[in-house]
């Protein structure tokens, strides 16, 4: 199975081009945040680690935990981020690798996990290749006051704390560029594949 981690900045367009490989190529399509979602849910992995680690108020009447709280007292604690960092990514890791293995047991020929944090959580320890998103900063901007509803300043905020587009492109095998339209981005896609004879 041909394993592909996809990464980019924030307002990359990656979300359509999962869409688009799922729907083309019949991938497994796995996303990092959604599995971290996943596992913070009462009865799985982190959800009592995380209960312990910001108390029972964080804990909603249906039992969930209130992610909008635990969102911005992590923005205020650069330390508690850390250590609900330290809960969740190790757990979210080893779900994806253990998810991959179901899906090439059951003879899936191509498998894309998408991550913000792929290449600092060293994901492409475990990966055939690294695609990285490449879009112009006007039209990221663009999309996330779309899309997002964010403002301008926020929106450039959110960008200026990732890292820059010479880091992505000197860890990636493969740069998609995603400033165009859809179908020039899809054209990349389908031309890099084509190589592996993915069809």
């Amino acid at each position: 199975m041909l394993k592909i981690g996809l990464t980019g900045g924030v307002g990359a367009g990656k979300s359509r081009l999962l869409t688009f490989i799922h729907e083309k190529y019949d991938a497994y399509v796995i996303q990092a945040d959604k599995v971290g979602h996943i596992l913070m849910e009462p009865g799985n992995a982190c959800y009592d680690q995380v209960t312990a680690l910001f108390g029972p108020e964080i804990i909603k009447e249906d039992k969930t935990l209130d992610r909008r709280m635990i969102s911005d007292v992590v923005f205020a604690e650069a330390e508690k981020l850390q250590q609900l960092n330290a809960i969740i990514h190790p757990a979210v890791k080893q779900y994806i690798r253990d998810a991959l293995d179901r899906e090439e047991a059951a003879g899936r020929s191509i498998a894309i996990v998408e991550a913000a944090l792929l290449l600092d959580d060293n994901y492409q320890d475990f990966l055939d290749e690294v695609w990285y998103v490449y879009t112009d900063e006007q039209v990221r901007i663009q999309r996330l006051m779309r899309d997002r509803g964010y403002s301008g300043e926020k929106a450039r905020s959110i960008m200026a704390a990732q890292k820059p587009d010479s880091w992505f492109r000197s860890h990636a095998d493969f740069v998609i560029d995603n400033s165009g339209s859809p179908e020039e981005a899809e054209k990349q896609i389908m031309e890099r594949l084509t190589e592996y004879e993915v069809l």
